[in-house]
């Protein structure tokens, strides 16, 4: 194929690319030297800008990687035989963007796949700073260049029509390019950290990528996103670089990731355990665990009580409180000595829970602790007698009684009580206290049970600006009205959590932030021309049709799943989270 000059060779390569989509594990066109023909034909491309251009030969590029990445996806043995072909040099020009960002899709994806091996790992290392260094522009380019290259492009004739014609594959207007586009841009930003994931793991890189000026508080802020659910995006790469004390050390040195670090374990976010982890390790290092305890303390007390973290941990507040009592007397000396009366109360207040209380309680009697959770109610009713009128302090301090009272093995009497007392504190205006609570109550309860204390916890967040966590605090909140519905046969979705929902979808999706970056260009630029008023009601009538969310909580929203039909290809929480060593690889982020 790289030898004939044919305009049928985009028609063969695109069905060589079904077949490997189809049939990734068939060895017979890697022993047919397939890998071999992909890469002569990406540096005929790279090298014969008239040729690319002739015909539909535009096409050949994106083809070509795309069937390397497939054919290495599942197998070792096709990835050695892929780094014998030479196909590394012509993916990393394809990489540092010698044609355009969907080839660089391809060519990241491929890259992935070829540096999780361990049989392969060093070919791709003999090229690791240049690598490094691409992998982390384009993390955080992606969505900038995609916006501004093709979403942004409003009118669909001045869009490059082969990315119309890939992203589609014919089929729907721009609408449905946009969606597929978004989907793509979030690959590229996922595939670039996966790739940074496989040298991290190994301990390599690791101060090149903590160097780079403000990478890491880019970083914390990659979640992926609703559609990228299987990707851990940006907090499983900061959770590899905890593991090594270089990492660890630079993490935290900066107050802003930490701050991202707190709010992700205090959130509904599938990946909320990781940020757990990153913290307990940067407390349970003696280097480090000064610098975070301030932050890391007023997060993590409120999750001291938590059990499980669906599939993904258990026992996560013994964890917790391990970490945060670790020395706990020099801790406490060091703290004095910092007049941090913050903290001090905070440990105090875990010591209490996980040690003192519990102590005490465990010698108690059954009757005796009846009496006492039968006491911790009716010092709620006083309480709530107190809110009617309207002496909500009063009812505060009540609640604060009754939680002191009422025994620890009571766990849903406690979440209501904290539930009760997040209600005050938002009747006061106290929204960090209302989400503390909230959270406590969260961390008491099952799913069901937790639904109000989510919705309050959604209010504070969204008030703090907090789109992502309110965000899912949202959809978690409108999937329990569902499962509450299903079961008992009763209740609505309420709208005022479909459009809170809906908002938080506008300002945590993908090109929000390439999107407000163009039109401040362009208020500039038009105003310098006298033509502001023009250009702000161009940008709004443009906004109104970005994003909408219909009945369906999923609708709406673009999936990250690739054009093969199989459901194998989307990758595991933990595979994602540290690379493979030989095993099989998913098809697509």
């Amino acid at each position: 194929m790289p030898s004939i000059e044919s305009h049928e060779n985009v028609l063969i390569l695109s069905e060589l690319w079904t077949i490997a989509m189809h049939h990734p594990d068939d060895p017979q066109l890697p022993s047919l030297g397939i890998f071999a023909s992909m890469a002569a034909l990406i540096q005929k491309a790279i090298k014969s800008p008239s040729w690319l251009l002739h015909d539909q030969n535009i096409y050949i590029p994106y083809y070509a990687a795309h069937v390397i990445g497939s054919y290495t996806m599942n197998k070792p043995e096709f990835a050695e035989q892929a780094v014998e072909s030479g196909v590394i040099p012509p993916l990393l020009d394809l990489l540092g963007g010698k044609i355009s960002w969907v080839e660089q899709r391809v060519a990241v994806r491929a890259l992935g796949h070829l540096a999780s091996y361990q049989a392969t790992f060093e070919a791709v290392a003999v090229y690791e700073r240049e690598v490094v260094e691409l992998a982390m522009e384009l993390a955080c380019s992606a969505a900038d260049v995609v916006y501004k290259e093709f979403v942004g492009v409003k009118d669909g004739a001045l869009r490059l029509k082969y990315h119309c014609d890939l992203l589609t594959r014919g089929v729907g207007g721009s609408e449905m390019e946009e969606r597929k586009a978004e989907e793509w841009a979030g690959q590229v930003q996922c595939w670039s950290l996966y790739l940074l994931n496989c040298f991290a793991s190994k301990e390599r890189s690791i101060t090149l990528i903590c160097s780079r000026v403000g990478f890491l508080e880019r970083l914390s802020k990659m979640w992926g996103g609703v559609a990228n659910h299987s990707s851990p995006a940006g907090i499983g790469l900061i959770r590899i670089l905890c593991y090594y004390k270089a990492g660890r050390k630079k993490i935290a040195e900066s107050e802003q990731v930490i701050r991202s670090l707190c709010n992700i374990s205090r959130s509904s976010d599938d990946w909320q355990y990781m940020g757990i982890d990153c913290l307990v390790l940067l407390l349970r290092d003696r280097e480090t665990r000064y610098r975070v305890m301030e932050l890391a303390s007023l997060c993590l007390v409120d999750l001291v009580e938590v059990k499980n973290l669906g599939h993904y941990r258990s026992n996560v507040g013994e964890t917790v409180a391990e970490a945060l009592l670790l020395d706990y007397k020099l801790q406490w000396k060091v703290q004095q000595l910092k007049g941090n009366e913050r903290v001090e109360k905070r440990l105090e207040e875990v010591w209490s829970l996980k040690v003192g209380r519990r102590k005490k309680e465990r010698t108690m009697s059954k009757e005796r602790l009846e009496e006492r959770k039968v006491l911790a109610m009716l010092i709620k009713q006083q309480a709530k007698r107190f809110f009617v009128v309207g002496e909500v302090e009063e009812a505060m301090a009540k609640y604060g009684e009754a939680l002191e009272t009422c025994p620890l093995r009571f766990r849903k009497e406690r979440m209501c009580l904290y539930g009760d007392r997040a209600e005050c504190r938002w009747v006061v205006g106290d929204v960090d206290g209302a989400i503390s609570d909230s959270t406590r109550a969260i961390s008491l309860s099952s799913t069901a049970d937790g639904n109000r204390s989510l919705w309050r916890r959604a209010k504070g967040y969204e008030m703090k600006g907090m789109a992502k966590e309110c965000l899912m605090d949202c959809i978690m909140y409108v999937s329990g009205c569902v499962k509450m519905e299903r079961r008992r046969g009763v209740g609505v979705i309420p709208y005022d959590a479909v459009h809170l929902m809906s908002k938080m979808m506008d300002a945590t999706w993908l090109f929000a932030a390439a999107k407000s970056a163009k039109a401040d260009e362009l208020l500039v630029k038009d105003d310098e021309n006298g033509e502001l008023e023009e250009i702000v009601m161009r940008m709004v009538m443009e906004t109104k049709g970005d994003i909408s969310l219909s009945g369906d909580v999923g609708e709406g929203l673009s999936t990250i799943v690739e054009e093969e039909p199989s459901g194998k290809e989307y990758l595991s929480r933990r595979k994602l989270a540290r690379p493979r060593t030989g095993k099989k690889k998913p098809q697509s982020l």
